[in-house]
């Protein structure tokens, strides 16, 4: 079981360093480019959808986003929403102001060195 400190640790180091993997997240299905200085998305309050939208890969990707951010990738690589639904997703999240948006390109990629 690990420690107290070990838990608050792991909980540190991945919460700061999200944004810059974000930036390069690879893909299982390896179909797709990582989309280098795109936007990264929080929520921040659940959003009103209509009920065609509220689909188990919709709920899924909302989830994910309410605990930490993610990119457009990401949710493409990770769901089985296709491009155009993840666009409207994302418009209908900004219209409503349900998600916090972030310019990835102010962050430095994950592999860059500090020197």
């Amino acid at each position: 079981m690990p420690s107290v400190y070990d838990t608050l640790y792991r909980w540190a180091r991945r919460t700061t360093t999200s944004f810059a993997e974000l930036r390069f997240v690879s893909s299982e299905r390896g179909e797709m480019a990582p989309e280098a200085g795109g936007l990264i998305y929080r929520l921040k309050h659940w959003p009103e959808l209509p009920s065609q939208v509220r689909t188990a890969d919709v709920l899924r990707a909302l989830s994910v986003m309410s605990n930490r951010p993610v990119n457009r990738h990401w949710i493409l690589a990770n769901s089985k929403l296709q491009a155009q639904d993840v666009d409207r997703l994302l418009a209908r999240l900004v219209e409503q102001d349900a998600v916090e948006v972030i310019d990835g390109s102010k962050f430095p990629s994950a592999g860059a060195s500090g020197t």
